[in-house]
């Protein structure tokens, strides 16, 4: 068992039904990505240079009752040759690949990788077609829609590595035309945007009402940077965003991303790792205002793993959830943790 997979908590409801709604699968041990010196990107790319399936099965295996997953995109295993906009197309590929072997039932009854989320390009505008349809073929049947993070922010600070995205991109003309093939070919849409940024999605949302989007890691609050200590004052804010966005039926939230470093929680500081309770403590105004705005058949849980290992372990993770949904009723606990992610990325 893999050390990300360990802990010391006893396993809370371990026949509750899971599927993990948003993963990664990565190998930058020979190809290292690199983070600036003391960022919280460079830990998380230290403890996990390389975290392919067997490192996914260890988790799975720890405990809880993960039943599948959906991969979610990260730039991994790219083509290395032909057209620049199709090279996410090799992401697919790959994890059609993984998901290929979970089908066959050589590893037991868990399935990874049931539904893939890739990428395109969606700033090609109409040209992106080309594009989804081959995902949809390097799919095989399990490609059920794309992201574009637009994750930005004027503080380097707050992103680190991954600062650099224009703002604004959700608005784009030839953004918003790139999204429109979408809905003409029945994909999803996931969005990762920071807390400051939630009114692009609802624009976007507005703009396109019969295409589903799904707002990962409960909007990321932010806490860090030109944003530290002012977690507390910005939550009505957010609050405010999040309580607009459920009021369009098209899109749903992912219930995680909250052990990632953007929070600034005083309780995770990517060393000392809290157990379930203090994460559950510090979660639960997020957790709960999303369930009580959007309702438990659009919103599910999610691990964002190994992304959210800089804050805890695996099965640490999904007891965090299991307290955080302790008060909800046998229906809404089906939906939250297996349901909605098998309605949104159409799952067999």
């Amino acid at each position: 068992m893999t050390e990300q997979s360990q802990t010391t908590e006893a396993i809370l409801e371990p026949d509750l039904p899971i599927i993990d709604p948003h993963h990664h699968l990565w190998d930058w041990s020979l190809v290292p990505r690199h983070a600036p010196d003391g960022h919280s990107f460079s830990d998380i790319l230290a403890r996990y240079p390389r975290y392919l399936f067997d490192e996914l099965r260890a988790d799975a295996a720890a405990g809880h009752n993960i039943i599948g997953t959906v991969y979610m995109e990260c730039g991994a295993f790219y083509r290395a040759e032909g057209p620049r906009e199709m090279a996410p197309v090799g992401e697919v590929e790959f994890v059609n690949g993984v998901a290929a072997m979970a089908a066959s039932g050589v590893y037991g009854p868990f399935r990874a990788c049931q539904g893939i989320v890739g990428h395109a390009d969606l700033l090609l505008g109409e040209r992106v077609t080309g594009t989804l349809e081959a995902e949809i073929t390097a799919g095989g049947g399990r490609f059920a829609g794309i992201r574009h993070a637009a994750a930005s922010d004027a503080d380097p600070a707050v992103l680190g590595p991954l600062h650099g995205r224009p703002a604004g991109m959700y608005a784009d003309s030839q953004f918003r035309a790139g999204f429109a093939q979408l809905g003409e070919l029945g994909l999803s849409f996931d969005a990762w945007v920071l807390e400051p940024q939630l009114g692009d999605v609802l624009a976007l949302a507005k703009a396109f009402p019969q295409t589903s989007i799904v707002i990962d890691h409960v909007g990321t609050p932010i806490g860090i940077g030109a944003y530290k200590g002012r977690l507390d004052e910005r939550f009505p804010i957010w609050r405010a965003s999040m309580v607009a966005l459920a009021a369009l039926p098209n899109v749903f939230v992912k219930l995680g991303g909250l052990a990632m470093p953007f929070c600034g929680f005083d309780c995770m500081d990517g060393r000392v790792r809290p157990g379930s309770e203090a994460m559950a403590a510090a979660w639960k105004p997020y957790i709960e205002t999303c369930v009580e705005a959007f309702g438990a058949n659009r919103c599910m849980f999610e691990s964002n793993f190994p992304v959210d290992g800089w804050g805890c372990d695996y099965a640490t993770l999904w007891n965090a959830f299991k307290r955080l949904a302790a008060g909800a009723s046998a229906d809404e606990k089906a939906m939250l943790f297996a349901g909605t992610a098998q309605k949104v990325y159409r799952l067999g």
